[in-house]
């Protein structure tokens, strides 16, 4: 019966077709009826990112330095709000009761970024570059919707934008470019309340962009020989420096010397 069926397909010129025929007949049928190759959608560029001037000043600081007294904290909201409130503070001090020495205290004043993605993110414009300042990362709290967007798109924590329970709009550090409640003149060229406020000196405005990788560039050494001799050393792996020439500071006190009687 086979072999009828194949002779019946001869007499009617008919061919069989097997499955590689069909596969590789439909490709060339689809390629033909397929609109010229230029046709086809490509793939479009990525969107070119934002470039921003840099700006001319950066708060650093030496973790190790911080005694966590928060004295910057309260400086900053009564320059700024008027009222001594640590939930209004542009700068974070963080306190961690279970950790360990340097690692207890962290602080988290805003880093000026080179990518300010508060800026990027800002649906409103209410985050700028001021220009006519030093190029300093600013929040227009008259433009800000208090959408939060900010605070989200921060990718450091904690985030540097501050949220204003009072106002419910976003606030960052302007490096005191606005404070209605301190006369001082602040800016890259003027002094910054956390900075002056500060009793160990933990905190330093700089002009020289610092390296954005964590938080390498922005906590630095700002101790002297003084608090070497005291032992605050980056490592316990480090000796002290003595004091050359001279005994230690705590038993360099002059004897009295005796009394002679007459």
């Amino acid at each position: 019966m086979a072999g009828s069926n194949k002779a019946d397909k001869k007499k009617a010129g008919t061919k069989d077709y097997s499955r590689r025929d069909f596969l590789v007949g439909g490709g060339a049928a689809l390629a033909a009826c397929t609109p010229a190759a230029a046709a086809l959608p490509t793939a479009s560029p990525a969107p070119a990112k934002n470039e921003y001037p840099v700006s001319t000043g950066y708060l650093v600081y030496d973790g190790k330095k911080c005694a966590g007294c928060t004295t910057c904290m309260l400086a900053c909201s009564l320059t700024h709000e008027g009222v001594q409130n640590l939930s209004l503070s542009r700068i974070q001090i963080v306190q961690n009761s279970f950790g360990r020495f340097p690692y207890d205290v962290i602080m988290a004043p805003c880093r000026q970024c080179v990518t300010p993605v508060c800026v990027e993110q800002c649906p409103v414009g209410a985050a700028y570059v001021d220009t006519g300042n030093g190029n300093v990362r600013r929040i227009d709290s008259d433009k800000c919707i208090g959408c939060r967007t900010c605070l989200s798109a921060c990718p450091q924590q904690p985030h540097r934008p501050v949220w204003n329970h009072l106002k419910k709009k976003s606030m960052k550090c302007d490096l005191c470019l606005d404070t209605p409640y301190w006369k001082e003149r602040g800016g890259v060229d003027g002094h910054q309340a956390c900075v002056e406020s500060c009793p160990m000196k933990a905190i330093k405005l700089v002009t020289k962009t610092p390296s954005q990788k964590e938080t390498e560039g922005y906590d630095v050494n700002l101790r002297n020989v003084h608090w070497l001799n005291l032992g605050l050393v980056d490592s316990s792996t480090v000796e002290p420096p003595a004091v050359a020439d001279q005994p230690p500071l705590l038993f360099n006190v002059p004897k009295p010397e005796p009394e002679t009687k007459e």
